[in-house]
């Protein structure tokens, strides 16, 4: 059988429905108001057969500071064709010089291997059904003043200027802080994601002001599904599972320059915005 050319086209939203197809049938939850909010704080390419989408792949950039590659699909009738090194090559073209970051699948180490990935660390999937709990003290919701403070204290533990991933979650979701001395010294974010809501980013001083925070944004939510991507480094995962949060996958952290940054000890990031924004 004759097999049609595949092009490398720019990702649109006209492309958003196919997108949504492709990441079903991968076994993803985005619905198609997550894959917006991705395509908005990203740029990427599709790739197209006739009239068919059957590729995906978007980069995430974070100023100049690093970028994330993300949502990286091949259609499963197009798979063994060299399609997915295609969208990577692409999505490198897009990075540019900036240090490149991502959450792979066992599947997708050999591919990422090549452009230089190297492992640096796990991320662990926490999901349930939450009951009702008790607040804790100490922690407080976020003002509309905070929202800078939080991404200054989001690139002290990331390592890069993610001011625009956490204005948009301000816009759909919300934040929990931890003060001490009248600054703002830890954050928790929970927004709408998949199958209920996502909790992450969770940047803290230490593992006891990560579970507060979490525990807080967990109170206010009795019934909801919610998911943790928790960094299994951290100490984390353990404590969620304990709290019911059963541990369901996760995903290899990878980058290709690991000693991009130096670690600052002062805060610490314990779970993830999403797989796609790190």
């Amino acid at each position: 059988m004759q097999t049609r050319q595949i092009d490398l086209i720019p990702f649109s939203p006209e492309h958003l429905d196919a997108a949504v197809g492709l990441s079903r049938q991968a076994g993803w939850p985005h619905r198609p108001e997550d894959w917006q909010m991705a395509l908005a704080l990203s740029k990427g390419v599709v790739a197209v057969e006739g009239d068919r989408t059957v590729g995906t792949v978007l980069v995430t950039s974070y100023k100049e500071d690093c970028a994330t590659i993300n949502m990286v699909i091949v259609d499963e009738t197009m798979r063994g064709r060299g399609l997915g090194r295609r969208l990577m090559d692409a999505a490198v073209h897009i990075a540019g010089n900036r240090p490149l970051r991502l959450v792979a699948t066992e599947e997708g180490l050999p591919l990422y291997e090549k452009f230089g990935f190297r492992e640096t660390g796990r991320v662990l999937q926490h999901q349930c059904v939450v009951g009702r709990i008790a607040a804790p003290a100490g922690v407080e919701p976020a003002n509309p003043a905070d929202v800078s403070a939080i991404a200054e204290l989001d690139r002290s533990a990331f390592g890069g200027n993610r001011a625009n991933l956490i204005a948009n979650i301000a816009t759909i979701g919300e934040f929990a802080v931890i003060r001490r001395d009248g600054r703002v010294c830890g954050y928790a974010a929970a927004r709408p994601f998949g199958r209920g809501e996502v909790i992450g980013p969770v940047v803290a001083a230490d593992l006891e002001d990560a579970k507060a925070l979490i525990t807080y944004l967990i109170a206010r939510r009795p019934g909801q599904f919610l998911r943790v991507d928790a960094i299994a480094e951290t100490g984390l995962g353990p404590w969620l599972a304990e709290r019911g949060l059963a541990h369901v996958g996760g995903g290899i952290v990878m980058m290709t320059s690991v000693n991009e940054r130096a670690a600052d000890v002062t805060a610490t990031t314990f779970a993830l915005a999403a797989q796609a924004f790190g």
